[in-house]
């Protein structure tokens, strides 16, 4: 009698990081990837809260954004360490070194956005202090030649599906 066990899916066998800056599609296309690979998802900014037990605004009041970029290229390089895994970075989480060195060794789908359009998916959220800040447009310029430097491959998604990302992710990952 065989053993016939179902091959696992392609990319199941590794860590996936999605970064991009907010209004990508991140959380969305990161957990319907993950469950199309079956493997966990993991947002790194909820693991640092969990950790913390204090949520990322009072963290940033009570001991700075670099405290936290700390936390959370910590968190990051521990997850990028295995096992399988689709984890979702903060959009700021590629301007520290430590964070970009991590990422060096694992597959990195950068979801390209446009400003505007993120704009248009985010606009208003009380719970993102980002978008009170008048040089908004300006992180997203500086931030975005980071994603495609950590970047193993891009998906668009302005205009698109997160149906349709996670089939573009899927079919671009490269052979393990």
């Amino acid at each position: 009698m065989s053993d016939a066990r179902a091959a696992p899916a392609p990319g199941a066998d590794r860590v996936v990081v999605l970064v991009g800056f907010m209004g990508a599609g991140k959380t969305t296309t990161g957990r319907m990837l993950a469950q199309r690979l079956g493997i966990p998802f993991v947002d790194s900014d909820h693991v640092v809260t969990q950790r913390t037990g204090r949520t990322i605004a009072e963290i940033f009041a009570d001991d700075g954004e670099a405290a936290f970029r700390a936390l959370e290229a910590a968190v990051i390089a521990e997850l990028v360490a295995g096992p399988p895994v689709v984890l979702s970075v903060g959009g700021g989480a590629v301007e520290t070194d430590a964070t970009r060195a991590a990422l060096a060794g694992v597959v990195v789908v950068h979801l390209h956005v446009s400003f505007r359009q993120a704009l248009r998916r985010v606009g208003g959220d009380p719970r993102r202090p980002m978008l009170a800040r008048p040089d908004i447009e300006q992180v997203y310029r500086r931030r975005d030649p980071l994603y495609r430097a950590v970047a193993t491959f891009t998906v668009v998604t302005d205009g698109g599906s997160p149906t349709r990302a996670v089939e573009q992710i899927r079919a671009s990952l490269p052979p393990q």
